[in-house]
Formats: structure tokens, C-alpha cells, sequence
């Protein structure tokens, strides 16, 4: 492996994960390299348009150039392709359907899909859709949406359990923040119940959700707080995948 390349790397990874723009003895001392070692390095990074000096520190710190590069990966990354594998691993885990969603609107829209190996299981398809505040995986990504989107959804009552009012969804809301996952139990469907988490990108915000669902009756609120932190950890690691690091960002 080319050792000016990895060291290159280095230099650069310090330089991104800096609050303030460093120097180069400082640089040198973190990295255990030579100060001229850096300095040649700083340079050429700074011919290829990745690092700046400021003109009246002579401190480095890293341009805009490796986030429009990192903005058009990711524009090329299906979350389905990542998500893939982690679905499957959730099936077998639960034996219950898995559902991969993403916020259109108001609205929960299906773009994947495993179907429950049980008999009785709950129906959807691909391409389906459901109002976000009834069902867990919109409910999840409602969590962490802008208040101007939630504040200005027009809620139905679709089950005697469906969230009807705006107070009453903020209060949901707060406490899928706080415990990490929704619940969503007879809201949309009244013989279906499920469970959904956020799967969040690199910009910290939900890029859609992913979640389980079956029968009211083998889904009990004990059978669900058991599955809980097996969709969550599956949940964080597609999220992982996909960048995310850190806390979500604020609600606004």
C-alpha cells in the first residue's frame, strides 16, 4: 500500500473531523509525522482543491470539495441495496413480515418488503401506501420530520384507535423520541399491529424506516417490547451503513 496515500488519508480524516483549522506542528504531533512530511502533504491537498490556508492563521481546513463528492455518492446509493440484507436478517429473527417505507407527503410508501413464513400474517404490497400517523414506520419518521409537515397533516379516524388529534400526536411523537421506536397497535388496520424505527442518513435526518407488522392478536404489547431492540439494533446498523454517526438532528 502506498504509504503517501495513507498518510494522506490521515492528514485529511484529522483535517474533517476538526472543529477550527489546524497547524502543522499540531498536525505533526497528532499524526506522529514530520513537520515537512505534513507540509508537502498540506500542499498538494491544496493544489487538488480538498485544503485551504487561511490567510491570516496559515492554519489549515478542509474546502466544500469532499462533500460535493460525498453528495454525489450518496445520491447514488439505494437504500434498498443497503437495507437488503439487514431485512432479511430481521424475517428470520421475528418470523413476522418486515416493511421498508419512506415518507412521501403525509403518507408511508412501501418500497420493500418480507413476507411473514406464518400462515396468518398481514397483508400489504409494494408500492402500497398509509397514512404516516397510523402506521409504525410513518409514525417513526414523523418522529424526527419538520413541525410545519406534522402540524399540517389532516387526521382521519380510520380505527376507534387512530390518533385523531394534533395534540395527541405530538404526544406520540415525543415518546417515539424518547424510547427510540413506534408502536402502532390496530391504528390503521384494526386486526394489524407493528413496530418501526427511523433509519437515518449521513445528514442525521430519517431517509426512511423500517419496521414488522402482524396479527393484533400474536403481536401483543409484550411479544412487541421483545422484538423492540432487535428492529432498533437493525434499524441502527442500515443507518450506520448509510453514514449516519451521532445524534439525530433537531426537530424544527
Amino acid at each position: 500500500m502506498n504509504n503517501t496515500f495513507v498518510n494522506g488519508l490521515a492528514l485529511l480524516e484529522s483535517l474533517a473531523l476538526a472543529e477550527r483549522p489546524r497547524g502543522v506542528t499540531e498536525l505533526a504531533q497528532e499524526l506522529g509525522y514530520a513537520k515537512s512530511q505534513v507540509h508537502r502533504l498540506l500542499q498538494t491537498l491544496t493544489e487538488r482543491g480538498y485544503v485551504r490556508q487561511e490567510p491570516d492563521t496559515g492554519r489549515y481546513s478542509c474546502t466544500l470539495k469532499l462533500w460535493e463528492y460525498g453528495g454525489l455518492v450518496a445520491d447514488r446509493i439505494d437504500v434498498r441495496c443497503i437495507a437488503g440484507p439487514h431485512l432479511q436478517t430481521l424475517a428470520e429473527r421475528t418470523s413476522e413480515t418486515v416493511h421498508m417505507s419512506v415518507l412521501d407527503g403525509a403518507e408511508a410508501l412501501y418500497i420493500d418488503k418480507i413476507d411473514s413464513p406464518q400462515p396468518v400474517r398481514a397483508y400489504s404490497r409494494i408500492g402500497g401506501r398509509a397514512p404516516a400517523y397510523a402506521v409504525a414506520t410513518g409514525k417513526a419518521q414523523l418522529a424526527y420530520a419538520p413541525l410545519k409537515l406534522v402540524e399540517s397533516i389532516r387526521l382521519e379516524r380510520h380505527t376507534p384507535r387512530t390518533i385523531a388529534t394534533l395534540e395527541g400526536l405530538r404526544r406520540e411523537l415525543e415518546r417515539i423520541r424518547e424510547q427510540g421506536y413506534a408502536i402502532n397497535r390496530g391504528e390503521w388496520n384494526a386486526s394489524v399491529c407493528g413496530l418501526g424505527v427511523p433509519i437515518f442518513g449521513s445528514n442525521r435526518r430519517p431517509v426512511a424506516a423500517v419496521g414488522i407488522s402482524g396479527p393484533l392478536d400474536r403481536l401483543s404489547p409484550g411479544v412487541l417490547r421483545d422484538f423492540a431492540p432487535v428492529v432498533v439494533e437493525i434499524g441502527r446498523a442500515i443507518s450506520r451503513e448509510l453514514g449516519f454517526h451521532g445524534q439525530p438532528a433537531a426537530v424544527e
